[in-house]
């Protein structure tokens, strides 16, 4: 007679995890069936970040500038270098040459002495240093050899000193590299970014910045704030005839512009040469910390890192190169993005 069992129960335990992986499925399916679909980024959201972006690609075109001012600087201290090698190399076969003559006359008087002999080396420090020689030298071949001497000398030091700053150049160069891809990849991701509004948007966009710039001009032209010097009147004229020019990074005129070449473009109008970029710019001149002191066409600096700059316009506003996408325009001070830091008067 077969026997009848009764079936396995399953354990507690497996009936508890499956009854938790029972009811965390359950939670899981009805918040996904009651999510709110992805919203799409609203326009003032859209420009924050794109603002920030912006902000983080001129900090970067600083650095690309300063790194592409120095290579051109060691490009220029290199040439030089080379020309003196090349230079020095030629005044020291001069040198050689006139010891072969000497030495050619004394064989045709006789035959060469050993001392002349000296003369020919290709290193006359070795035979210089073997004093008990120089007496048998006439004080003219001494001083030949001496002046052999001090320019192999020379053109050893320039011939290190160039490979010094090649060496240099090449990671300047490589830096120069980084940081352009660096801006480069900003100016993409902000670029997306703009992709996602619709046209209205940006035309809504546009209309404010018009507004504001146009807002920002009348204050200025009606404030009256004098000139800090000649010169300074003579700069701010220079970036008022570039308005409505576009901002390119790294650009210096005459046609585009990013912050710092508007502003040293336009002191070389007036006849005053300042550096390239905007922090070396601090240093141009007496900085001056209280909106209420500053005249027109000073240079003023924003963000802590000192990454912008404009020239004052007077009345809390200044004339700049603000950004990508933008032209140089009137703008607030309150509006820049980043605190006022001071102003430097040339």
């Amino acid at each position: 007679m077969a026997s009848h069992r009764r079936p396995k129960q399953p354990s507690r335990a497996r009936v508890t995890v499956l009854t938790t992986a029972a009811a965390a499925a359950v939670v899981m399916s009805s918040q996904a069936a009651n999510a709110a679909p992805s919203e799409k980024p609203s326009k003032d959201e859209v420009k924050a970040k794109v603002d920030k972006l912006y902000e983080q690609a001129e900090q970067a075109t600083e650095k690309y500038n300063g790194a592409k001012e120095k290579q051109e600087k060691l490009q220029k201290e290199i040439s030089t270098i080379q020309d003196n090698v090349a230079k020095g190399q030629q005044e020291l076969n001069e040198l050689r040459d006139g010891l072969g003559s000497m030495a050619s006359a004394q064989y045709r008087s006789g035959g060469i002495d050993p001392s002349v002999q000296l003369f020919l080396s290709a290193d006359p420090d070795d035979y210089l240093d073997k004093a008990s020689t120089l007496d048998q030298l006439s004080t003219q071949q001494v001083d030949a050899l001496k002046e052999i001497q001090e320019k192999q000398r020379e053109l050893a030091q320039q011939r290190s000193e160039a490979s010094e700053k090649l060496k240099d150049l090449s990671a300047t160069r490589a830096e120069l590299g980084k940081k352009k891809k660096e801006v480069q990849g900003k100016l993409s991701s902000a670029q997306k970014l703009l992709n996602t509004l619709t046209a209205a948007e940006k035309q809504q966009l546009a209309d404010e910045q018009n507004r504001a710039t146009r807002t920002s001009e009348r204050d200025a032209l009606s404030a009256n704030v004098p000139a800090g010097s000649g010169r300074a009147a003579a700069a701010f004229a220079a970036a008022q005839s570039k308005l409505g020019s576009p901002y390119v990074y790294g650009a210096t005129g005459p046609s585009s512009y990013d912050c710092s070449g508007l502003t040293s473009w336009a002191y070389a109008q007036a006849g005053v040469g300042i550096p390239r970029t905007s922090e070396a710019q601090t240093g141009a001149g007496t900085k001056i910390y209280s909106v209420s002191q500053l005249k027109v066409g000073d240079l003023v600096f924003f963000f802590n890192d000192l990454h912008h700059v404009g020239l004052y316009a007077g009345n809390g506003q200044i004339i700049h190169a603000p950004r990508t996408g933008t032209v140089v325009r009137y703008e607030s001070m309150n509006t820049i993005g980043g605190p006022f830091m001071f102003g430097v008067r040339v």
